[in-house]
């Protein structure tokens, strides 16, 4: 959500299973929906929208299940840095363990 089609593109490239919420019909849904949506598919969630990281922040301070989420904010770290780091989570990790966490890019 919120992501330049750059990473989206060299994630896919990478051989990364990505799904946009445009592309899943999502791309006017409140960001709650969306949230809860990607819980019900069981896939984390990668932002650079501070708003929504909020929510996410809130939701995680009231037990809220959510899938997880991975945020980088837009001025904290360049394409390839995130596109780097979110290659990892999805090669080295199961969806499941991001479960309810909220996750900070880029790593270094």
């Amino acid at each position: 959500m919120h992501v330049p089609q750059a990473i989206t593109d060299q994630l896919r490239r990478r051989g990364a299973d990505v799904l946009t919420a445009i592309e899943d019909g999502w791309p006017e849904r409140n960001d709650g929906d969306l949230l809860e949506h990607a819980q019900e598919l069981g896939r984390g969630v990668f932002t650079q929208d501070i708003r929504f990281k909020a929510l996410a922040d809130a939701w995680q301070r009231q037990a809220r299940p959510f899938a997880g989420l991975v945020f980088g904010h837009q001025l904290g770290g360049t394409i390839g840095q995130f596109v780097r780091d979110l290659e990892l989570i999805t090669k080295a990790s199961e969806p499941e363990e991001w479960r309810n966490t909220i996750e900070y890019l880029p790593f270094s």
